[in-house]
């Protein structure tokens, strides 16, 4: 898979330097730190590293791979000052310089030649757009859940990876770190085969109606809308905090599926990867309108061509009868089994060292594919979409993964993908 700068090729010219250094006199000098010690490789070996979104989730990537001996990290770019600055200093603490850049623009730190991968953290609304780009200029990506806005991104999302040969990692440590009493009994064959799911799981994003006020000087609100419609600023509008019920930017259409993909992309992620299911899209949706005496709330059913049903808010009163024998249940999941037999499998995990994280790092080194790589994670993403668009219309649909077009149902096929500013388009 081409890179611009890989490993080898740098420990090639790592190895050069030093070769040239030991033949001439001073002041040509390799420095220990460079050359690396029992703990930190050489630079030769060490991943280059930038952040796009250096909020919340983007401080706390940036520290995790920050904190790792083998990452270089020398950018940083966010459209707010604050988060700009305070990003910037974190690198430059840890490095006892004042070297690390700051960028407004992510299409400035995605030029940089020297930079290897970089991790995006910033509202969803911008996922796709930063993800293609970073493929095309060379780089591999962590990125963080949902990694998907639109049914449409997806695909074009993986088709830039794999031309590009890039490496993208989706950024839900939950999968396999929060939901393992579902995951190993299904993986060890306890249940048997897997028939059904219920999985509660949040509502859609909202209209935002908030006031508009004065823009501060300290943030680019023209670049953080982006893609997204002309909107008069207001702090509640694009907050970054993790609530979805109003005055987050999680909160509003715009920018996010809400609760439904915020979550949805954590506690789906983990149910179809525990049910084996990570590979497959839904092939049909069902609604179920709620009852006319309002004692059963309407509810979603999605089928997976293995004949999985997954339920998503079925209500507890409609539930089969379950035994403990045939019964996985966490967080608000509970997964069925018919029983039978099943020869238990090995359940796969992180490669390297450092969790989700280290497994990325390991697989920029290897050209591997990740524990989440970007296609599972489109898998994951069809599931929430496609709920959305069933309780939208209020009516069940039928869907084609080889066409990525809902059969029979133009209306549907019209929510598939959303307009986008110019000049931010797909």
């Amino acid at each position: 898979m081409p890179k611009k700068s890989s490993p080898n090729r740098r420990r090639f010219l790592a190895a050069s330097l030093q070769a040239s250094a030991a033949a001439v006199a001073a002041p040509y000098v390799i420095t220990s730190k460079a050359l690396g010690d029992a703990v930190t490789p050489p630079a030769s070996d060490r991943i280059v590293m930038g952040g796009i979104g250096m909020g919340n989730m983007g401080s706390g990537d940036q520290g995790a791979f920050l904190g790792r001996p083998d990452v270089q990290y020398v950018a940083v770019c966010d459209v707010r000052q604050k988060w700009r600055d305070d990003a910037k200093g974190r690198v430059d603490g840890k490095y006892g310089s004042k070297d690390c850049a700051a960028y407004i623009d992510f299409r400035e730190l995605l030029a940089r030649d020297d930079i290897d991968a970089v991790h995006i953290a910033t509202p969803d609304h911008w996922h796709s757009i930063m993800t293609i780009a970073a493929c095309r200029a060379g780089k591999d990506i962590y990125l963080q859940k949902p990694e998907t806005l639109t049914l449409r991104e997806g695909p074009l999302m993986i088709q830039a990876a794999r031309r590009y040969g890039r490496v993208v990692s989706g950024g839900s440590q939950r999968v396999l770190e929060d939901y393992r009493d579902i995951v190993n009994p299904c993986w060890a064959g306890e249940l048997g085969a897997i028939k059904s799911i219920d999985l509660a799981i949040g509502p859609r994003s909202m209209p935002c109606y908030l006031p508009a006020v004065a823009t501060p000087p300290d943030i680019d609100w023209d670049l953080w809308l982006g893609p997204a419609p002309w909107e008069p600023y207001n702090p509640g509008r694009c907050d970054g905090n993790f609530g979805t019920g109003g005055n987050s930017w999680r909160s509003y259409i715009d920018y996010s599926g809400g609760s439904l993909t915020d979550w949805g992309a954590h506690n789906v992620g983990g149910t179809i990867f525990a049910a084996g299911l990570l590979n497959e899209q839904p092939t049909s949706m069902t609604w179920h309108p709620a009852t006319s005496d309002g004692k059963e709330a309407a509810y979603v059913t999605l089928v997976y061509p293995s004949g999985v049903e997954l339920h998503c808010n079925r209500p507890k009163q409609l539930w089969p009868g379950d035994t403990a024998a045939t019964v996985s249940q966490e967080r608000g999941i509970v997964i069925r089994g018919d029983g039978t037999s099943i020869t238990p499998k090995p359940v796969p995990s992180y490669r390297g060292n450092g969790g989700i994280y280290g497994d990325f790092i390991e697989c920029v080194k290897t050209r591997e594919r990740p524990f989440r790589d970007l296609e599972l994670c489109v898998n994951t993403m069809t599931a929430p979409h496609m709920v959305a668009i069933a309780q939208r219309l209020e009516r069940s649909l039928e869907w084609d993964r080889s066409a990525q077009r809902f059969m029979n149902d133009e209306e549907a096929n019209r929510l598939l993908d959303r307009a986008r500013r110019e000049p931010w388009t797909l």
